[in-house]
């Protein structure tokens, strides 16, 4: 009886630890920022505040109110373009493994090539970062993990992957104390692959002013035929981004 309490207490002992070290992790994480990541950090804020204060962003055929996701991923990039930022909208998609299923997944990112160093440093934007990892009948540990969690993440690739692997370790722990089976879209690989892994990034974005209200603009997308004609759509910019 004795071993059993002692077994009980230092598993008690073990978990309170783990989420210590979970959160501090988080935080360390998370308080670290570039003046770069700032500067579209800042920049996205605005551009959301003034989106949300705005009005007829969404184009889509029945425009939703408050504007449906899509348009709103149009509209941010839009604004940090014309914020002087190399911003584009980026779609990763991956095959089906023997771990995880396939999937795609759309969010926004920044390019900067102004350091000394002459390197490129990407930045990654995720308009609803924290509903990214929310899980149904979590605990209540990891659910204060999660509010600490910004609605929208904007930071290096280094940072986001650092944060990724916290979350993931923490929600395989919550599932695992809760007796829970872990969803293949919840594995750290699955993770990774929604913004870390190919992407497809178009840094071509239809002014608004152009577009027909009630009618969402239909997608120009770059292939073998069209190659000879790129030269004459200097809007018109895809590139395949390969991270890991």
């Amino acid at each position: 009886m004795k071993m059993m309490r002692k077994k009980t207490l230092k598993n008690g002992e073990d978990d309170k630890a783990f989420w210590e070290t979970q959160h501090q992790l988080l935080h360390d994480t998370l308080c670290r920022s570039s003046s770069l990541e700032s500067r579209i950090r800042n920049a996205t804020k605005e551009a959301l505040k003034e989106a949300q204060m705005g009005e007829g962003f969404c184009v889509c055929r029945r425009p939703v109110a408050g504007g449906c996701r899509s348009c709103l991923v149009r509209e941010i990039c839009g604004r940090l373009q014309k914020a002087g930022f190399n911003s584009a909208i980026c779609k990763s998609k991956w095959k089906s493994s023997p771990d995880i299923p396939s999937g795609e997944h759309t969010f926004l990112d920044a390019v900067d090539n102004s350091n000394s160093k002459n390197q490129e440093i990407r930045v990654i934007i995720e308009l609803n970062f924290r509903a990214e990892f929310e899980v149904a009948r979590a605990s209540e540990e990891y659910n204060k993990l999660i509010r600490k969690l910004p609605e929208v993440f904007v930071g290096k690739v280094e940072r986001l992957h650092n944060l990724i692997k916290v979350l993931c370790c923490a929600a395989k722990k919550c599932m695992k104390e809760n007796k829970m089976h872990m969803g293949p879209w919840r594995k750290y690989r699955y993770m990774q692959a929604k913004w870390l892994g190919t992407c497809e990034r178009t840094t071509w974005t239809p002014p608004l002013s152009t577009v027909c209200p009630g009618r969402a603009p239909r997608p120009r997308r770059a292939s073998m035929l069209t190659v000879d004609l790129l030269e004459n759509l200097p809007n018109l910019h895809r590139t395949a981004v390969q991270v890991l």
